[in-house]
């Protein structure tokens, strides 16, 4: 019997799985068993074929290929390469102990040729972890793995060479990467801020809301701007840190969106995901039968964008209050439980009707004040608690769009933002949560108290407009924001009030 590690991905976690090979005496035979899935009992005839072109060919007898632990569900082609250099050993074409010290993954072509296959850098996380010395992998999946420290990469291209390696025949350069090198290009974005006509108040919510983590909603007619705002936004985050990029470079790594390139390795830039409307429940949230990360979890440490909001369906936007308030999506099938971050920043937009124009200078509304209630209705008001900032972006008149801009740059707003998130930092350090918006109800009563002044502004507001204790505490985390954006350590007057700004949809003329 010769032993061979690999790995299978649940989730976004990576679990060893021991490739155990046995050749026995009898009419040919090849089985695997351990629970494999379908592409995985497929790998038997790509297996054999990629044999026989690379010059090496199967002895009569009994193959048996045993994927332990056997309570696992193996899935994916990962497990070719492994089960190959499994054979070749078990049969003394592989004489070299060192096998065990190496993760292994790949997908075979017919020819022999080693394909990228999914999850790399989870298994390389994995490899470190239980203290393997490195992992043997697909040329074009190197920089993924190369970003996890502390393991060598070692990349192959074919069945031979990899066979070759491992008996000592060879010696394969480990490939390395400097991740500073990853970080280049960050300051270069084509959308800019500077570039919006007009939209002034527009622009102040959208950067209070990158400022603290905050879901922004806008509600405005055809050619506002709106989408031209949600997909500025990025350019004026702050840079994902080493860990962030890690997580999401986990996540899409899984959801098989990484490039495979030696620049692309890893996920340097905050996410934007813009789902069209008829997107389904498990498409938006994940799902499937072997659940698969979903919109909300691909756009972790980013921004999510629904636009038209209504016209999604209401079952997938209710699927959405559990990640919005969690920050995880939990998919549960008979057995198992698998769970996906989902830190993402909500960016949704919408018509104030259905046909656009309601309240607007530039053309007169057809709806009924019965299809604009039902149209506005289709959002319901739990979900509209958990978005903390709601505003309106009016039309811009033609002075506005034929005036040469004269607004900030991304650039510049963005400094302001990072300044912001520094306080941030330092306020909640010691705590898994570091953005405004994410704080829990205790740490809004220590880190967002008010004086006296604050508190009746904000009574008034609240019997008035009919608040939710939950937009109670969300106007507190958005004021907070408001207030790091001027470097203030206390929360004033002018932050409570222009937090209670950014609370539109919950008034009472729109029916909430």
């Amino acid at each position: 019997m010769f032993r061979v590690s690999s790995a299978t991905i649940i989730g976004i976690d990576a679990y060893e799985i021991d490739v155990e090979v046995d050749v026995s005496q009898g009419y040919f035979n090849f089985n695997i068993v351990g629970l494999p899935d379908a592409a995985v009992r497929e790998s038997r005839d790509r297996i054999v074929t990629a044999m026989r072109n690379c010059g090496h060919y199967l002895p009569p007898g009994v193959v048996t290929v045993n994927l332990a632990p056997a309570d696992l569900r193996k899935e994916g082609t990962a497990f070719d390469l492994p089960i190959a250099l499994g054979i070749l050993g078990a049969v003394g074409e592989i004489g070299n102990t060192d096998v065990g010290n190496y993760m292994i993954l790949g997908e075979l072509s017919l020819n022999g040729a080693i394909r990228p296959v999914k999850g790399v850098i989870n298994a390389a996380i994995a490899a470190r972890d239980s203290g393997k010395r490195g992992i043997l992998l697909p040329r074009e999946n190197a920089a993924e793995a190369a970003v996890v420290e502390e393991i060598e990469v070692v990349p192959v291209n074919s069945l031979p060479e990899a066979a070759r390696f491992l008996s000592g025949e060879i010696e394969i350069p480990r490939f390395k990467i400097e991740l500073s090198e990853l970080y280049k290009g960050f300051e270069e974005f084509d959308d800019n801020f500077s570039d919006i006509r007009g939209q002034a108040y527009a622009k102040r919510a959208m950067e209070v809301a990158a400022a603290g983590g905050h879901n922004i909603l806008m509600l405005g007619p055809p050619g506002s701007g709106k989408t031209l705002l949600a997909r500025r936004l990025p350019g004026i985050m702050p840079r994902l840190n080493l860990e962030e990029a890690i997580e999401t470079t986990r996540v899409h790594s899984v959801a098989g969106l990484l490039k495979m390139n030696g620049s692309n390795g890893l996920a340097t830039t905050r996410p934007f995901r813009s789902p069209h409307h008829t997107i389904s429940n498990a498409g938006l949230v994940g799902g499937g039968a072997n659940p698969l990360p979903g919109e909300v979890s691909i756009a972790h440490n980013g921004v999510l964008f629904l636009d038209e909001l209504p016209e999604f369906q209401r079952n997938v936007l209710e699927a959405l209050r559990q990640p919005l308030e969690d920050g995880t999506v939990t998919i549960s099938r008979a057995k198992m439980s698998i769970s996906y971050p989902a830190r993402f920043m909500l960016v949704a937009a919408m018509n104030p009707c259905p046909c656009g124009w309601h309240n607007s200078d530039l053309k007169e509304c057809l709806c009924t004040p019965a299809q604009i209630q039902r149209y506005r209705t289709k959002i319901s008001g739990p979900l509209l608690d958990r978005i903390d900032i709601h505003i309106e972006v009016p039309s811009v008149n033609f002075k506005e769009l034929s005036s040469l801009p004269t607004g900030e740059s991304s650039s510049l707003i963005r400094v302001r933002i990072e300044q912001a998130r520094r306080m941030q930092n330092r306020r909640l350090a010691g705590t898994p949560i570091y953005v405004n918006a994410r704080m829990t109800p205790r740490m809004v009563d220590k880190f967002c108290a008010i004086d006296d002044v604050c508190r009746k502004l904000l009574e008034t507001a609240m019997e008035r407009f009919g608040f939710t204790a939950r937009a109670y505490h969300r106007i507190l985390k958005v004021a907070r924001t408001v207030a790091d954006l001027e470097g203030s350590t206390e929360i004033k007057v002018n932050h409570i009030s222009e937090a209670i700004q950014y609370r539109t949809l919950d008034r009472s003329e729109w029916g909430y």
